[in-house]
Formats: structure tokens, C-alpha cells, sequence
């Protein structure tokens, strides 16, 4: 089965209250999307996409998923799991090698760099996150 997924993390202060949100597309038979969001405290605006991306793909191995496509609005997020960014930010290689082992399990895995304005969904829910986050 493929699923697509758009990601986006949030967070205000950076590192401040984070969310990350995940919005899949209907698949097919699928009568609508799925949203879903997470609160993640105190985080900076890169570790929260990060968490975006696992939030995806732990839904899309939930799914029973064999091809996922994620789109992203952040080209640093997408340029390092692909490989052609080095990620220098300690913060972020323990995210990325569990981002990279959870790709590793579907038989396709692709990730793509979309503009913002095609991340609307994606980032409504990574502020819901985020305001769920305001006062940890």
C-alpha cells in the first residue's frame, strides 16, 4: 500500500513549545485525511521536524504501509536524510538514525521538498502541537 505524508515541526523560541504534525492525503478506498499532531515541549524548530518525520512513519508501519512518500517543507530535513547534508547538530543524529531505520523497513521510501504554501496542512498541525506545548 502507498501512503504520503506531509510533515512539519513548530516551535516558537527555538529551541521554545514545539509540536510536529503529520497530515496524510486520502489513500485509496480511504474516505478522507488523517491528522495527526504531537506536543513536544521544549524543542528547537529542527528536532520538531524531526519528530515530524517519525510521527509519520510510525503511522505509515501502523498502516501497514510498503511505499511512503513524505513531503517536507524544510530543505535541511530533506537534504540530510537523502544523504547531501551533513548533520552537525548533535541534537539531531540520534533523530536521523532512527528516521533512517524506520525508512529502511518500507520496500520504497521516498522523501521530497515542498514550498510552505503546499505544507498548510502539515503546518496547522504542527501548531496545535506547539500550543499544546506553551507553558512545559
Amino acid at each position: 500500500m502507498k501512503l504520503t505524508a506531509f510533515i512539519d515541526g513548530a516551535a516558537r523560541g527555538n529551541p521554545g513549545p514545539a509540536g510536529a504534525g503529520a497530515f496524510f492525503p486520502p489513500a485509496a478506498g480511504e474516505d478522507g485525511p488523517r491528522e495527526f499532531f504531537l506536543s513536544l515541549g521544549r524543542a528547537t524548530n529542527n528536532e520538531a521536524e524531526y519528530r515530524a518525520l517519525l510521527l509519520a512513519l510510525e503511522e505509515a508501519a501502523r498502516r501497514g504501509a510498503t511505499d511512503v512518500a513524505i513531503f517536507s517543507d524544510s530543505l535541511l530535513l530533506v537534504e540530510q536524510i537523502r544523504g547531501r547534508f551533513r548533520i552537525k547538530a548533535e541534537n539531531l543524529k540520534p533523530l536521523a538514525r532512527e528516521a533512517l531505520l524506520r525508512a529502511r523497513a518500507f520496500a520504497k521510501f521516498s522523501i521530497s521538498h515542498v514550498r510552505r504554501e503546499k505544507n498548510r496542512d502539515a503546518d496547522r498541525l504542527a501548531n496545535l502541537g506547539a500550543d499544546g506545548s506553551e507553558g512545559r
